[in-house]
């Protein structure tokens, strides 16, 4: 595992190729160091413990662990010890290897050979900070023998104070059904519209919105700041994720995540594919997102 460490500016960030992992997005304002993204407690910390987490090459979840493409049919096998289903992908689990480095960049890579998962890939992740802000790239091709479809995405863990509030809009919601799956499109609830600014409820959220506009603002009037963020169109959806103490029993409402997906959760056994992208072999896809402090 290597931990690095970039600046710039009143900006700072911390990265682990362990997971390829952000482990802490800060910005220096008026002699404290504000946190743009949940700092990780220590160097040490899986994805589930870091800032943020790559999805690839897809994120979330495929209902019953199967789907069928193309006339063939495949089987996902459940990657941790606490959910009956293959979650996100291999990216958060995996050593990245760095394979360029400047003072305020780093670009990595892993190559999942296939084996245990139907999907054989590379994926490489490049973090580039700047005096404005943030800009992480996502890339995964396809090396396997077959297309297949493939998507990508990011899993931030945000700050959440008392008033901190949300604007992202979005056109659909999906509601949750047992095993952490979607279920059904419906019209946003009225508690998790945010289509303009709103504070996250009280309550467990665990939900895609489709057709998100690829914008969001995060606002901390306690720490006087905002992040603005802004995403590819490649990233089309995003998921909204606030636990509760059923499902962590140390949960202070501390956090909440607000996850870029080019795709929707369970696309593998949707008539479109959920915005899945078909990747022959050889052919990749890719995409930006931006993070962008201000003051308030």
């Amino acid at each position: 595992m290597t931990v690095v460490d970039l600046e710039a500016g009143p900006l700072s960030l911390r990265i682990s190729t362990r997971g390829g992992l952000l482990l802490g997005f800060w910005r220096d304002l008026d002699g404290e160091r504000v946190p743009l993204l949940r700092p990780s407690v220590s160097q040490d910390v899986d994805a589930l413990g870091s800032a943020c987490y790559p999805l690839v090459p897809f994120g979330n979840r495929v209902k019953s662990n199967a789907f069928s493409f193309e006339g063939n049919d495949y089987q996902l096998r459940p990657n941790t010890d606490w959910d009956k289903h293959y979650l996100h992908g291999e990216g958060w689990q995996a050593d990245w290897t760095i394979v360029r480095q400047t003072p305020t960049s780093v670009e990595m890579s892993f190559t999942q050979p296939g084996g245990a998962t139907p999907y054989a890939y590379k994926a490489c992740q490049r973090f580039s900070l700047d005096e404005a802000g943030l800009t992480m790239t996502l890339m995964v091709e396809n090396r396997g023998e077959r297309a297949m479809p493939f998507g990508i995405g990011w899993h931030p863990y945000f700050p959440m104070t008392a008033n901190t509030t949300v604007l992202a809009p979005a056109r659909k919601y999906w509601t949750e059904v047992d095993g952490w799956l979607p279920g059904e499109q419906t019209d946003i609830p009225a508690d998790v519209d945010f289509s303009s600014p709103e504070p996250l409820p009280y309550r467990w959220v665990n939900n895609g919105f489709e057709d998100w506009s690829g914008e969001a603002f995060i606002s901390w009037p306690e720490r006087s700041t905002s992040l603005h963020l802004t995403a590819d169109p490649i990233f089309k959806h995003a998921f909204i994720f606030v636990s509760d103490t059923t499902f962590d029993p140390s949960f202070k409402r501390d956090y909440f995540c607000f996850e870029p997906m080019s795709h929707l959760a369970n696309g593998h056994n949707m008539p479109d594919l959920g915005d899945l992208t078909v990747l022959a072999p050889g052919a990749s896809m890719s995409g930006n997102v931006h993070m962008r402090p201000s003051s308030i």
